[in-house]
């Protein structure tokens, strides 16, 4: 190990309030390196996850004239690899991913091909219809949609806030005038799950969770229950291989009375609830890290968990004397 990796830094971006990530990023950073640091990083300075890592970060805007400040910070802090947690940068880190690589600084993020179909929600659901694979049709115009009820939703972005779910014709039309770019899809019910999975440099899918939404408040999983369905791992397998996306990912799906999966979007990051794949047996942020710094390094095996998880996220207090913020 050289002078240089002793004390080796990850940096967490768009880190907020994602302390359960932090912690599990930290958990597999220090498996590499056991003097290596976690630094927190977001815009705010009143950062509440800059209290639970080795040190804080109020970095500038992840935007392409930033983009030689971003890498000094980088380069000044000694941060050796990168962990995006917002959709909104992820495709600014995977088109600078070789302009960081030159100061040997490694970004955990998808090519960016990959990461732009995932973003563009129509793009997504047209690449669906063009390789036949069940994922739920959209459009931007309301009457080339045929369903009972629609959902209305932004076409870039999170956006489960904005919403609009179950509506007829005009409740939808209504809701989408809300929208900045508002786009249409059926409604469709049945279990609601989240597919965790992890992805080598050539998108084979290494290992893969499934993950039942018990639970969903504000777009995010507050309870959630692995299972497992062979038939329903080989269709995911399969979508995820096509998408080119690499390290980890999360994909949204609905299921079905009849047991067949209708995806509704794919977000090529470590999600806010894949901590539980993790304990699950999904290794995905070690995988990543020692890829990213060891790239001939052979991998950990996939060991799935032999029972359900139940995973319960919930907000708690915390305390600081003297604040230094």
């Amino acid at each position: 190990m050289t002078e240089s990796q002793a004390g080796a830094a990850l940096l967490l971006t768009s880190a907020g309030a994602k302390i359960p990530m932090l912690q599990a990023a930290r958990q597999a950073w220090l498996r590499l390196f056991p003097t290596g640091g976690i630094i927190a990083g977001d815009m705010q300075p009143l950062c509440v996850s800059r209290a639970f890592a080795d040190s804080f970060w109020q970095m500038p805007a992840t935007v392409n004239a930033n983009k030689a400040e971003l890498r000094r910070g980088c380069i000044e802090r000694n941060i050796k690899v990168i962990l995006p947690s917002r959709d909104g940068e992820l495709l600014f880190w995977a088109e600078s991913k070789p302009y960081f690589a030159e100061a040997g600084i490694q970004i955990i993020v998808s090519p960016a091909t990959g990461t732009a179909l995932c973003l563009d929600k129509l793009a997504f659901a047209d690449f669906g219809q063009q390789h036949q694979l069940p994922i739920i049709p959209a459009s931007l115009h309301i009457d080339n949609v045929i369903a009972e009820q629609f959902v209305v939703k932004e076409r870039f972005g999170a956006g489960a806030k904005s919403i609009g779910l179950a509506l007829s014709k005009a409740q939808a039309i209504q809701h989408a005038k809300q929208l900045q770019n508002p786009l249409y899809q059926p409604m469709q019910s049945g279990k609601e799950v989240s597919i965790d999975a992890w992805l080598d440099q050539d998108s084979s899918v290494k290992g893969l969770v499934l993950r039942q939404r018990d639970k969903v408040v504000a777009g995010e999983s507050q309870i959630s229950t692995t299972f497992t369905d062979a038939a329903l791992t080989q269709q995911c397998s399969k979508i995820l291989r096509q998408l080119k996306l690499t390290g980890p990912v999360v994909m949204q799906a609905i299921i079905d009375a009849k047991g067949k999966p209708h995806i509704i979007e794919c977000n090529s990051r470590f999600g806010g609830a894949s901590t539980l794949s993790i304990l699950a047996g999904l290794d995905s942020l070690y995988w990543s890290f020692l890829q990213a710094m060891q790239p001939e390094a052979t991998l950990t095996a996939y060991t799935a968990a032999t029972q359900s998880i139940r995973q319960l996220r919930y907000s708690m207090d915390t305390y600081q004397y003297d604040p230094d913020f």
